[in-house]
């Protein structure tokens, strides 16, 4: 199915959110045999007013799961907004033939959106990327009993529950307890010298590292210049002209000159090549 579902432009969330939740409230409950009728509308004839409908006699849905993230500090209005979005798909999505309620279907899609939007906004850095960092994420703080940190037995005992490991459990612990710091602090805050990038390696190189460098292709040069000088004259010449000239002249070609076959020069330069190499080791 390709329709789309029209939003609903006068019934989003803003900084009024009671009067938002008091409107959302006034919208009567389906029963089993209303939703179905309205499913079958939107599903099999494309009724969009079927689905405004469905979507919005479950808008006080939406509102009490959202509840139950405004420990992460993000607006209710913004994580309603999110859940709403959730809804409209799982209304698009929804097959009345399943047999099963609404609510029940549309619960993970108005969950994942919200779950998305506050891993997006609770922290500058992504606290939470791989699957079981998101379990965690979203299940550490209900898990914990104190407010203290987790002891050993209290650690594994949330590790066995969640399904991950014991190192897990306390990077996430870690990662909640932490607060967001400005990378780069204004040069006028008194404890701008705890800002991270006064950390960071600066990324001019090292002046050992470049004199090093430099004493180590003078070396090289020098041992190259030396085996050259070792190999005899016809090897020499063999090197220079098929490696260092800017004309380079075949096998054949040197075959020519000297007398002798392609095969010989080939032997000449590949027994010169391994005493230049040879010389090169350190």
């Amino acid at each position: 199915m390709t329709t789309q579902i029209m939003t609903l432009p006068n019934l989003a969330p803003g900084r009024d959110i009671d009067a938002y939740l008091n409107t959302i409230s006034a919208f009567p409950l389906l029963t089993a045999e209303q939703e179905k009728v309205l499913a079958d509308r939107f599903y099999y004839d494309q009724d969009l007013d079927a689905a405004r409908e469905l979507v919005m006699c479950h808008l006080r849905f939406v509102a009490h799961l959202a509840r139950s993230y405004q420990g992460y500090g993000l607006p209710m209005a913004d994580l309603i907004q999110e859940g709403n979005v959730g809804l409209m798909k799982a209304v698009k999505r929804f097959d009345p033939q399943v047999g099963v309620r609404l609510v029940s279907f549309a619960v993970h899609w108005i969950k994942a959106e919200m779950h998305e939007f506050i891993l997006r906004n609770w922290r500058i850095v992504k606290v939470a990327t791989t699957k079981a960092q998101r379990k965690l994420f979203f299940n550490l703080r209900g898990n914990k009993k104190r407010l203290a940190w987790l002891n050993q037995e209290e650690t594994q005992a949330i590790a066995t529950e969640l399904g991950v490991s014991p190192a897990e459990v306390t990077r996430m612990e870690g990662r909640l307890s932490a607060s967001d710091m400005a990378f780069d602090a204004d040069d006028n805050d008194d404890d701008s010298s705890s800002s991270p990038v006064h950390f960071l390696a600066s990324a001019a190189a090292d002046p050992a590292d470049l004199v090093a460098e430099q004493d180590a292709r003078k070396d090289n040069s020098e041992q190259l210049a030396q085996a050259f000088r070792a190999l005899d004259e016809r090897s020499r010449d063999i090197m220079q002209r098929r490696w260092l000239a800017e004309q380079k002249p075949t096998l054949h070609q040197l075959a020519d000159e000297y007398g002798v076959s392609a095969e010989r020069i080939r032997q000449l330069e590949k027994n010169a090549m391994k005493k230049l190499k040879k010389a090169m080791v350190v």
